[in-house]
C-alpha cells in the first residue's frame, strides 16, 4: 500500500513511524512534514491546509490509504473531497467534524443525549458573556467556539480576566471567526483522562488510556498549550469509569450522531474529568490527540493499518488491539517562550545519543534539517516518549534522554506524571 499522513507534527511523526512498520506499507508520504518524518517516508511540500494539492497528489500517486492529522483540515472537508474522487482517507466528513471544530455544536448534542458535562452558556454578544459571567462563581472557563490550535480555552480567575478574555475573543479577534461565539462554563474539579477510540458510524474500539498536560510550566501553571507531555495508561482510570463512561458517554453520544444524521467514522477522543460526582466531558476531539499519540502508539503491538481500513469500511467490531503492559511518557521540547512568542533556526544536538537509550522514541514536531544539520522549527519541537516497566522507570528513562538533548532557550516540564508516581508509592506506603 501507498500511504500518506496529512500534517507536520508530533503525532503525524508517529503516525507515519507506526504506519511504517506494517508489512501492509509499501511507501509511506507526509504532507509537509518535518526533519523526522524525511527520516522514515518521503516529504512532500504541501501544507496540511491545500487540500486541493492534497488530492490531486493522492490521485497522481494513487495513494491507497491518507491519514489526516490535524483538526484544521477536517473541518474543512478534506475527507469529503478525497471520498468524491472515489479516495480512501481516515478522518470524519466536514459534517461529522462538527463535533470539535464547534464546541457548541457538541454542548448542545451533550445536552439533548443527557450526556454528564459543565453548566455553561453559549453566546455571540460580549455584553450578554459579560452579564453571565458575573452570575457564576469564579473562575470559570471561557472557551471559543471554533478551533484555536489548542489555545482557545481560558480558566478565568475573576472578573477583570473575564472581561478582557471576552473582550479578546469576540471583540479584538484574537482567534478569528473561531471567537465569533464562546461557550462559557463552569470549573470543574478533578483530575483530566484523555481516551480514544476507533469509530466506525455505529461500533468502536477503544484504545488505552492517557492523561496529558495542558499547562505550560510545572505544577500545571501558566497558560494553555497544544500539550507539554503525557502518559499511558492513565493512573486514575478503572473499569468502572469504563463502565460508566460506554453506558453514559459514548453510547448515547454515537446514538446522539446517528439521530443528527451524521455517521461519524474515524478517531473521537473525548477529554474527560473524572469528578467527586463521577465523569463529565470536556470536550470531544476527532483526530489523534498530541502528545497522547506519542505515548499510545509505541505501547500498541497490533498492525495499526487494518485498524484504520476496518474503520473506514464499517467493520471496527471485528477487531481487537493487543498492547504492550510497559508504560509510556512522553515529553515534549518546546521552544523557550512557546505558547507566546518564540524564535527559530537553533540547532539541535544530543538527538542521535538520546535515541539509543533502550525503549526511547523520539517524535519530531517543528524541526527542519538546514545547512546540514536538524533545527528548530516550531513551538513544540520534540516529543520524546520512554517504555518502561512502571511509570516511575518510564519517567527516569525518558528524562535520561531529554537530559542529552539540547538546543537554545529549550523549554520543557520536570514533572510529566510526577503525580502518578507520587500517588504510586504513597498506595504503597
Amino acid at each position: 500500500m501507498k500511504i500518506l499522513v496529512v500534517g507536520s507534527g508530533g503525532r503525524e511523526h508517529a503516525l507515519v513511524w507506526k504506519l511504517r512498520q506494517s508489512p501492509h506499507t509499501e511507501r509511506i508520504f507526509c504532507a509537509p512534514g518535518n526533519a523526522g518524518t524525511a527520516e522514515i517516508g518521503e516529504n512532500v511540500a504541501i501544507p496540511a491546509s491545500d487540500l486541493e494539492a492534497l488530492v490531486r497528489f493522492a490521485k497522481e500517486n494513487r495513494v491507497d490509504l491518507t491519514v489526516i492529522g490535524p483538526d484544521d483540515p477536517l473541518a474543512a472537508g478534506i475527507v469529503d473531497l478525497f471520498a468524491a474522487e472515489k479516495l480512501r482517507a481516515f478522518g470524519p466528513t466536514k459534517f461529522a467534524a462538527r463535533v470539535e471544530a464547534s464546541k457548541i455544536f457538541a454542548k448542545e448534542l451533550m445536552h439533548a443525549q443527557k450526556i454528564p458535562t459543565a453548566e455553561s452558556g453559549t453566546f455571540s454578544d460580549s455584553n450578554e458573556a459579560l452579564r453571565y459571567c458575573e452570575r457564576l462563581k469564579f473562575p470559570v472557563v471561557i472557551k471559543a467556539d471554533g478551533l484555536a490550535l489548542g489555545k482557545g480555552v481560558v480558566i478565568a480567575d475573576d472578573a477583570a480576566a473575564a472581561r478582557s478574555t471576552i473582550d479578546e475573543m469576540m471583540n479584538q479577534r484574537r482567534f478569528g471567526d473561531a471567537g465569533q461565539r464562546i461557550v462559557i462554563e463552569e470549573l470543574l474539579r478533578g483530575t483530566e483522562c484523555s481516551l480514544h477510540a476507533l469509530v466506525d458510524g455505529r461500533n468502536y474500539l477503544l484504545l488505552q488510556s492517557a492523561r496529558d498536560h495542558k499547562r505550560a510550566f510545572d505544577g500545571d501553571q501558566g497558560p494553555n498549550t497544544g500539550g507539554m507531555g503525557a502518559f499511558s495508561p492513565a493512573n486514575n482510570w478503572n473499569s468502572r469509569l469504563q463502565s460508566q463512561f460506554e453506558t453514559e458517554i459514548m453510547r448515547p453520544f454515537l446514538r446522539g450522531l446517528l439521530q443528527e444524521g451524521i455517521k461519524f467514522r474515524g478517531l473521537l477522543y473525548p477529554g474527560l474529568m473524572i469528578t467527586g460526582e463521577g465523569l463529565r466531558v470536556l470536550e470531544f476531539n476527532c483526530r489523534f490527540g498530541d502528545p497522547e499519540t506519542q505515548a499510545l502508539l509505541p505501547r500498541m503491538k497490533s498492525d495499526l493499518v487494518p485498524l484504520l481500513k476496518a474503520t473506514i469500511d464499517g467493520r471496527i467490531d471485528t477487531c481487537a488491539i493487543e498492547w504492550d503492559t510497559r508504560a509510556a511518557v512522553t515529553v515534549v521540547l518546546a521552544s523557550g517562550g512557546y505558547p507566546g512568542k518564540y524564535e527559530s533556526g537553533q540547532p539541535i544536538s544530543g538527538l542521535a545519543d538520546a535515541a539509543k537509550l533502550e525503549g526511547v522514541q523520539i517524535f519530531h514536531a517543528g524541526t527542519k534539517r538546514a545547512q546540514g544539520e536538524i533545527r528548530t522549527a516550531g513551538g513544540r519541537v520534540l516529543a520524546v516518549t520512554a517504555l518502561g516497566s512502571t511509570i516511575e522507570d518510564a519517567r527516569e528513562r525518558v528524562y535520561d534522554a531529554v537530559s542529552r538533548i539540547h538546543f537554545e532557550n529549550c523549554q520543557y516540564r520536570r514533572d510529566i506524571a510526577l503525580n502518578a508516581v507520587a500517588a504510586n508509592i504513597e498506595s504503597l506506603s
